[in-house]
C-alpha cells in the first residue's frame, strides 16, 4: 500500500471506514482488462476508471483521491457531477473496505494472449516483475534491444552482441563486438606471422624472441670487426663462413700485422724518449755543477749582486728542464700502460667479483621479496578479519531484539543522487529482531522509488530475512507491521503506514535464501512532501525511519 497524497492533506479526510490492512497497490490510469465486467460501484464517479484510493462523500459516491482533490482544486466549492449535491471536505472519508475490494479484483495479464494468467489487481505489478511475455530491454550494457523475458537468457548467452565471450588464444573475457579488435591489437597470444618473411606463425608476446634466433633475419658477419661488412640472413651465416674462409683469415692476419706494427712504432718512441731523458737528466747535472762552481766562485766576491742574477739565470734553466723532464716521464708511463696489459687484466678481475656479488644480492633479494609476499598475505588475512569482526561488533552493538527499527539514513542527496544514476538503486538497514531468538527482520528503502513510485516516491519494504532459530519458529510470519517516517520538529506529525503479513505470499514463509522478497509500500511518501522545506522529515541531510513489529500473540522461546 502507498501512502500517495501529502500529509499535510490528511486533515481533509479526518475519517475512514476500517484500517488499512493491505500492501497492494496498482497503477491507476492504465488499461486494464478485467476478467469479469468492471461493476459501475468500482468506477469513479468523475474519471469513470476503475478507483484508486477510494473516497467516499457525503452524497454516498466514491472518487479516486487524485480526482476528488482536483474537484476541490476546480471550484471553492465543489459539487459532486451525479447528484450535483455540495461535497463537504469534512465529510468526505477514505473507503479501506471499497478499496480493498478493488485491490482483489481479477485482472489479464496486459500480454493475454500469450500470458494467460489472471492475477488481482494489487498484485498487477508484481505479476509484471515476473511474466515471462513482458518486454524488458537486455541487460548488457550498450544492447538497446528489447526481449521477451522468458527469451532473456537465451538473448545473453548466444544472441547478444554486447555479451562478453572468452578469447580463444589468451582466455580474457571481451565483449563481443570487440573480440576481433582485441585479438589484433591487445591479445598476447595472438598468432601472428613473423615479420622477416618467415613462414613460422608466432606468438605476439614472444616475437622479439623469435626474432633473435630467427632464420630469416639479416645479421652481420661475426668478422665485422676484422673489416667483412656483408648481411646474410641467419640460416645462411654458416654457408657464408665457409665460403669466405679464406678472406676471413686475410682479414685477420692483416689486422694483426697492422696491431704488430703499431706496436712496433710505439716500442720506437719510447725509446726515443728515454733517450731524450737521459740527455735532459744530464744536462741537469751539468747545470748542478756549474752552480756549485759558481757559488765556490762567488761565495766571498763584494760583486754579489752578478753573482745573484747569474745565479737566478741558472735556476729559471733548471727549473725548465725539470718540467720537461717531468713531462717525458709522463709520455712515457703513458705510452708503457698502452703496451701493458697487467691493468686491464686486474679491472676486469676487479668487475667479476663485483658480477659474483651482485648476483649473491640478487638471491638474498629474491628470498625477502618473497618473506615478504608472505607476511603482506598474512597481515591482509588478519586485515580482512579484523574489518570484518568489527563490522559484526557494530551490528551487535546497534541490534534491537523487541521488534523496532529506528533507521537514521544520513547524506540523504548523495544515496538519492546515487539511486536516481542507477549506482546504488536500493539500501538496507541493520537487521533487528523480535527477541533474543525471534524472526530475523530489515527494512530496505528505494530513495528514487520502485514500482509505481519510481521517480516520484520513496518507496519502503518489509524484509523477512534468515535467522538462526527459524527451525524453532512458527511459519508463515503473521504479524502486524508499522513503517513510519519520523518527523524531527517533535509534533509527531509522522507518515505511518500499517499492514498485516499475508500468510500467502512467498515473502512471508520460512525464508529459503538469505532474505525473502521484500513486501511493502511503492509509494511510501512522495518527494515533494519530503523535501518540502515546510516539513521537518529531513535535517541536516538525514531522516529517520521506523519500523514496529506488533508482538501481539508472539510467543518467546
Amino acid at each position: 500500500m502507498a501512502c500517495d497524497e501529502p500529509a499535510a492533506l490528511s486533515g481533509i479526510f479526518s475519517r475512514q471506514n476500517s484500517s488499512s490492512s493491505s500492501s497492494l497497490d496498482f497503477e491507476p490510469d492504465a488499461d486494464y482488462k478485467f476478467v469479469e465486467r468492471l461493476e459501475e460501484r468500482y468506477k469513479c464517479a468523475y474519471c469513470h476508471l476503475v478507483l484508486h484510493n477510494p473516497h467516499q462523500t457525503g452524497c454516498g459516491h466514491r472518487f479516486c483521491q487524485h480526482c476528488i482533490l482536483a474537484l476541490r482544486e476546480l471550484n471553492a466549492v465543489p459539487t459532486c457531477p451525479v447528484d450535483k449535491e455540495t461535497i463537504k471536505m469534512h465529510e468526505v472519508f477514505k473507503d479501506n473496505c471499497c478499496k480493498r475490494e478493488v485491490l482483489n479484483l481479477h485482472v489479464f495479464c496486459k500480454n493475454f494472449p500469450d500470458c494467460n494468467s489472471k492475477v488481482i489487481l494489487g498484485r498487477y505489478q508484481e505479476h509484471l516483475q515476473q511474466c515471462l511475455f513482458e518486454s524488458m530491454q537486455c541487460t548488457n550494457d550498450g544492447c538497446q534491444e528489447q526481449i521477451l523475458r522468458k527469451d532473456l537468457k537465451e538473448h545473453l548467452s548466444h544472441h547478444c552482441k554486447f555479451r562478453e565471450e572468452r578469447c580463444q588464444y589468451c582466455n580474457t573475457y571481451v565483449v563481443l563486438i570487440n573480440i576481433k579488435n582485441h585479438e589484433k591489437n591487445d591479445c598476447p597470444d595472438f598468432p601472428v606471422p613473423c615479420l622477416q618473411n618467415c613462414s613460422q606463425i608466432i606468438l605476439k608476446r614472444e616475437i622479439e624472441k623469435h626474432h633473435a634466433v630467427c632464420p630469416e633475419a639479416e645479421v652481420d658477419c661475426p668478422y665485422k670487426q676484422y673489416g667483412c661488412h656483408v648481411k646474410v640472413k641467419r640460416g645462411k651465416l654458416a654457408e657464408h663462413e665457409n665460403s669466405a674462409l679464406r678472406e676471413h683469415m686475410l682479414q685477420i692476419l692483416d689486422k694483426n700485422s697492422r696491431l704488430e706494427e703499431q706496436i712496433s712504432d710505439l716500442y720506437k718512441s719510447l725509446e726515443c724518449k728515454e733517450i731524450k731523458i737521459q740527455q735532459l737528466a744530464d744536462a741537469i747535472k751539468k747545470c748542478e755543477k756549474e752552480f756549485r762552481q759558481y757559488t765556490q766562485l762567488f761565495g766571498n766576491n763584494s760583486n754579489l749582486m752578478v753573482s745573484t742574477q747569474a745565479l737566478a739565470s741558472h735556476l729559471d734553466k733548471s727549473a725548465r728542464l725539470e718540467s720537461q723532464v717531468k713531462q717525458l716521464i709522463q709520455m712515457a708511463n703513458q705510452q708503457q700502460n698502452k703496451l701493458d696489459l697487467r691493468p686491464l687484466f686486474d679491472t676486469i678481475e676487479n668487475m667479476k667479483q663485483k658480477i659474483a656479488m651482485m648476483e649473491t644480492y640478487d638471491q638474498r633479494l629474491v628470498v625477502l621479496e618473497d618473506q615478504s609476499s608472505k607476511h603482506d598475505l598474512q597481515i591482509n588475512i588478519h586485515k580482512a578479519q579484523l574489518n570484518k569482526n568489527e563490522e559484526r561488533f557494530k551490528l551487535l552493538e546497534g541490534t534491537c531484539y523487541n521488534g523496532k527499527l529506528i533507521w537514521k539514513i544520513t547524506d540523504y542527496k548523495m544515496k538519492k543522487k546515487e539511486a536516481v544514476e542507477g549506482r546504488v538503486l536500493s539500501i538496507a538497514s541493520q537487521p533487528f529482531y523480535t527477541s533474543r531468538c525471534g524472526y530475523r527482520l530489515c527494512a530496505r528503502a528505494y530513495l528514487n522509488g520502485d514500482g509505481s513510485g519510481k521517480g516520484t516516491h520513496i518507496s519502503l519494504y518489509f524484509v523477512v530475512m534468515r535467522g538462526e532459530f527459524d527451525s524453532l519458529l512458527l511459519w508463515p510470519f503473521k504479524q502486524k507491521v508499522t513503517l513510519m517516517l519520523l518527523d524531527q520538529s517533535g509534533k509527531k506529525n509522522h507518515i505511518v503506514e500499517v499492514f498485516r503479513a499475508d500468510p500467502n505470499s512467498s515473502s512471508f514463509k520460512r525464508p529459503d535464501g538469505e532474505m525473502n522478497i521484500a513486501s511493502g509500500c511503492p509509494r511510501f511518501v512522495s518527494h515533494a512532501i519530503l523535501e518540502n522545506t515546510k516539513n521537518t522529515y529531513i535535517r541536516d541531510d538525514t531522516l529517520f525511519l521506523k519500523v514496529v513489529v506488533d508482538l501481539t500473540d508472539l510467543e518467546e522461546l
